[in-house]
């Protein structure tokens, strides 16, 4: 595996959350091949070098969990939150013993699907951008879209940091509702679906995600979650 923030690699061997484990690191709790680092912006490889935390070694998780959770809307996509706010994690806290986080992130007012997991491998594989990992979004808008503003937003917007690429995009409201759009990419920047349509000067008012990869959300209710199947993880390892 490439080196990875050593406090990302203590999140996601379940030692603490990402901002408790740049405490231990400020604190010199940590060691890498028994060196003491307490520099936050220092790397390590989780298979190759040996990681120590209050002189403990590192080890992979025993058993992988991999849980579907329909995100319900005000919850943060966090393993805490300063501000008290609910997270996912308080949602999917009675779901195993293991320490796991969320694949990625769904803002605050965002609903939908999201995975959670203790398998780092597939993590950073499903969020890196060079995999392309579909996600198709159902959005509602503040009014109708225009057909030239689709065409725009298909042909790919320029967004402050580089061209937002779209695989699809259609309404998918009743009747000749304008302002329901299901739009499909590949893109891992943040926030990406509501500055595309922020940028054409449109107010998204609601934004769920239907689609992770090769995950649906189909029969499982809001604020609800599950466990995957043999099936569905084998899959997701195979996109």
């Amino acid at each position: 595996m490439a080196e990875e923030r050593l406090q990302k690699i203590l999140a996601h061997a379940g030692i603490a959350s990402r901002r408790k484990a740049e405490q231990y690191i400020l604190d010199g709790r940590v060691t890498v091949n028994g060196r003491i680092v307490t520099e936050l912006g220092s790397k390590a490889d989780f298979e190759r070098d040996h990681i120590k935390v209050d002189g403990k070694l590192l080890r992979a998780p025993k058993r992988l969990v991999y849980i579907a959770l329909h995100k319900p809307n005000n919850c943060v996509t966090t393993m805490d939150d300063p501000a008290e706010r609910q997270t996912v994690m308080e949602l999917v806290k009675d779901a195993c013993e293991e320490r796991i986080f969320p694949v990625g992130r769904l803002d605050r007012n965002t609903t939908g699907l999201l995975l959670l997991t203790n398998d780092g491998e597939l993590a950073k594989k499903l969020t890196h951008p060079s995999h392309r990992i579909r996600k198709i979004y159902e959005v509602e808008l503040d009014r109708p879209l225009t057909k030239s503003d689709m065409m725009r937003i298909a042909s790919g917007i320029e967004l402050e940091d580089g061209v937002a690429e779209v695989d699809a995009i259609a309404y998918v409201g009743k009747g000749e509702d304008r302002t329901k759009i299901g739009i499909e990419l590949h893109s891992g920047k943040n926030r990406v679906v509501r500055r595309i349509f922020e940028k054409l000067r449109y107010h998204v008012k609601k934004l769920d995600r239907v689609t992770f990869g090769s995950l649906t959300k189909k029969d499982l209710p809001r604020g609800r979650w599950r466990y995957l199947t043999e099936h569905e993880v084998n899959f997701l390892k195979m996109l």
